[in-house]
């Protein structure tokens, strides 16, 4: 059996996909059917969420039973309605008196200059994405909430390379901790262990560029969105921490990160099985995502006018 090096190498969570190949848009759903507790960090400055409030620490609600990542912009929001119902037809959610609510947090990015604009992930995508997941290993590049995402487009998309989604973990003696994000950044990809680039703008680095230009309009499309998720036993104030931290893993791999064209979203989830130290988890966390961003755009093709690495 290959090895699970992915995100759902963590008990409990299982991660399924859709997506329309020819309008370049989808959604990925990342399920904790029997309920994760979960934190937030927004670091970009265009972000697009729904129930991230609930993540509050001093908010009521612990648990979520789902995560969607979404592509369509705004309208990708609705593809968290069809999670939502389908939990609620398998009678999962946070228990009232009326009925089992399913908190499902969301986040989406803006694929809506590849493909065709006017098609967007919508409650049914949501729904059919939920009912497809699963704790084999998770597909990646074009697929689900990467099937339109681009990076390096500070010059434009006429100079943008094809990105997707990827995902990596790693098991500490117990302590596994995994990630999965979907990469659509406005900068370049760059392998953190070498700080060679990998991809990104396809004539000389973003930063270069910037020295000497001004940011063109044509780049306000952009986002890195993506779960960390982890066996371990936290609270939601320390899940909130590890979310924070996972976001230096985007610092490592993606230059610039965080711009005012980025709404740059990343949850965290945490099963609690075992015992382990807040520092200790978001260090790794943040080694994780710098690797699952490189994979995003290392198996992504090419498509809707842009060239990919994967052959």
């Amino acid at each position: 059996m290959k090895p699970n090096h992915t995100i759902t190498a963590v008990r409990g969570i299982t991660v399924g996909h859709a997506h329309d190949e020819t309008a370049l848009t989808g959604c990925t759903v990342i399920l904790c059917k029997k309920g994760a507790l979960a934190g937030v960090d927004v670091r970009g400055g265009a972000p697009g969420t729904r129930e991230t409030d609930l993540l509050d620490p001093i908010n009521l609600v612990q648990k979520v039973h789902a995560i969607v990542l979404s592509g369509g912009s705004a309208f990708g929001l609705d593809a968290a309605t069809g999670v939502v119902r389908y939990l609620e037809e398998k009678k999962i959610g946070f228990k009232t008196p009326d009925a089992n609510v399913p908190i499902v947090p969301s986040a989406i990015l803006y694929d809506l200059n590849l493909g065709r604009a006017s098609v967007r992930p919508d409650s049914a995508m949501g729904y059919l994405a939920a009912s497809q997941a699963s704790s084999a290993l998770p597909a990646e590049g074009n697929i689900g909430a990467g099937a339109g995402a681009s990076i390096g487009k500070m010059r434009g998309m006429k100079y943008a390379m094809k990105s997707g989604i990827g995902t990596w973990s790693m098991d500490l003696n117990g302590l596994i901790i995994g990630a999965l994000v979907a990469v659509n950044a406005v900068g370049d990809v760059i392998d953190p262990k070498t700080g060679e680039k990998i991809a990104g703008m396809r004539s000389g680095s973003t930063l270069e560029w910037m020295k000497k230009n001004q940011a063109r309009s044509a780049i306000k499309s952009n986002t890195v969105i993506g779960v960390i998720a982890t066996n371990a036993k936290l609270t939601k104030a320390e899940a909130t921490k590890v979310a924070q931290m996972a976001q230096d893993g985007l610092a490592q791999s993606i230059r610039p990160a965080h711009t005012m064209y980025d709404g740059d979203t990343i949850f965290a989830l945490a099963t609690g099985e075992i015992k382990a130290d807040v520092s200790t988890v978001g260090a790794f966390a943040a080694e994780v995502m710098a690797e699952a961003i490189v994979r995003a755009v290392r198996m992504s093709k090419s498509a809707g006018g842009l060239v990919g690495l994967q052959k």
